[in-house]
């Protein structure tokens, strides 16, 4: 079960229970399902309850209760706990990693991007004529247009054309590029904007071009909008202690990982793998990074994210491959998936924030 299918299965819960009477709400769109927080148990937890409580007129824990006995009957769970004032906690049986890894592989880079095409809504993004603020301006849009969302940038003076083209920074791109026809009209082209949305982040304290376009992007699409930049900083080091270094490193081993594997004579196949909770809740809250990325605006967050995903895959990658004169095994497959969907992340959302991911380093 991917988080999408058990935010599916909650609301499912709660239409049934607004059904038979128990609860006297409207049911919302969605159920946002990430990590347990502190206090937490199992492998996902929602806070839905506490959402209706208000509506539903009934204490938080009492809606939980509610919902939780509808959702006990779910095969996929193994249990379903309530803790604290209201959240529920989510166990899934032995195949929720291996129907999270088919998931991202299926979707391949594009994982955590809307499938509906036009989301319904635009926003216009505006960003004074400063090196940070169209770096960033170009990534919130990337981010928005993954979403589905109808984009248009301005920049609110002249751009330097080395920001677009050392650092491919778009700020004249309109529309999303992948569901244009949604929103053309007879007259126009252009859909007017929904939502306005200025981005002036703290300026880059020196000229990043000497950094060249990944490094350069990184430093200023890193740190959060009111943290000043480190230019040039570590960003073109090689070693551990470049954030960019490690999420890139980690990338390229998941790609030497299946090179290595078929040269032995075996392919990845999702299955259940052990010691790796960390990873795999991370990668099933991609989606919801994405989302909350793309409404708040900040790229350092989905940065952030792909730290959090490079640092927890690295403990995986040494025992993907067999050693010695073992055999390759189910359990050596079921590895060799869940690193490629790492990598997979990683490739994604580094794209999204214009930075390469090379197979090799």
């Amino acid at each position: 079960m991917t988080p999408v299918e058990l935010s599916r299965t909650v609301l499912h819960a709660v239409r049934r229970a607004v059904d038979a009477g128990e609860l006297s709400v409207t049911v919302p769109e969605r159920a946002v399902v990430t990590p347990p927080g502190p206090g937490g148990c199992g492998d996902y937890a929602t806070n839905v309850a506490l959402r209706l409580a208000r509506p539903a007129g009934q204490p938080p824990q009492r809606v939980a209760e509610i919902l939780r006995s509808r959702l006990l009957d779910e095969p996929r769970f193994t249990d379903v706990v309530v803790t604290g004032p209201g959240f529920l906690n989510f166990s899934l049986r032995g195949t929720a990693t291996a129907d999270l890894v088919e998931e991202v592989l299926r979707h391949g880079p594009r994982y955590g991007h809307a499938t509906n095409g036009f989301s319904g809504t635009a926003v216009g993004i505006s960003c004074p004529a400063e090196v940070r603020a169209v770096v960033v301006a170009d990534a919130v849009s990337r981010v928005l247009r993954s979403q589905g969302d109808y984009v248009s940038v301005e920049c609110e003076g002249r751009p330097a054309p080395e920001w677009q083209s050392v650092l491919g920074a778009d700020v004249t791109t309109r529309g999303p590029r992948t569901a244009d026809t949604h929103v053309r009209t007879a007259d126009t082209h252009v859909r007017t904007a929904d939502t306005y949305v200025r981005i002036a982040p703290v300026p880059a304290p020196a000229d990043p071009l000497p950094l060249g376009r990944d490094a350069a992007r990184w430093a200023l699409l890193h740190p959060a909008a009111h943290d000043r930049p480190r230019i040039p900083g570590d960003h073109l080091d090689q070693r551990e202690n470049n954030p960019l270094f490690r999420v890139r490193y980690a990338h390229a081993r998941t790609r030497a990982l299946l090179r290595n594997a078929a040269d032995l004579g075996f392919h990845p196949e999702p299955g259940p793998v052990s010691e790796a909770d960390a990873l795999t809740a991370l990668i099933g809250d991609h989606p919801r990074v994405l989302a909350a990325t793309a409404t708040h605006h900040t790229p350092d967050r989905l940065a952030r994210h792909l730290l959090a995903v490079a640092d927890a895959a690295m403990p995986l990658l040494p025992a993907v491959l067999p050693l010695g004169e073992e055999k390759p095994s189910a359990a050596h497959r079921a590895r060799l998936a869940l690193a490629e969907a790492a990598g997979t992340v990683l490739a994604g959302g580094l794209s999204l924030l214009g930075i390469d991911a090379p197979d090799h380093l």
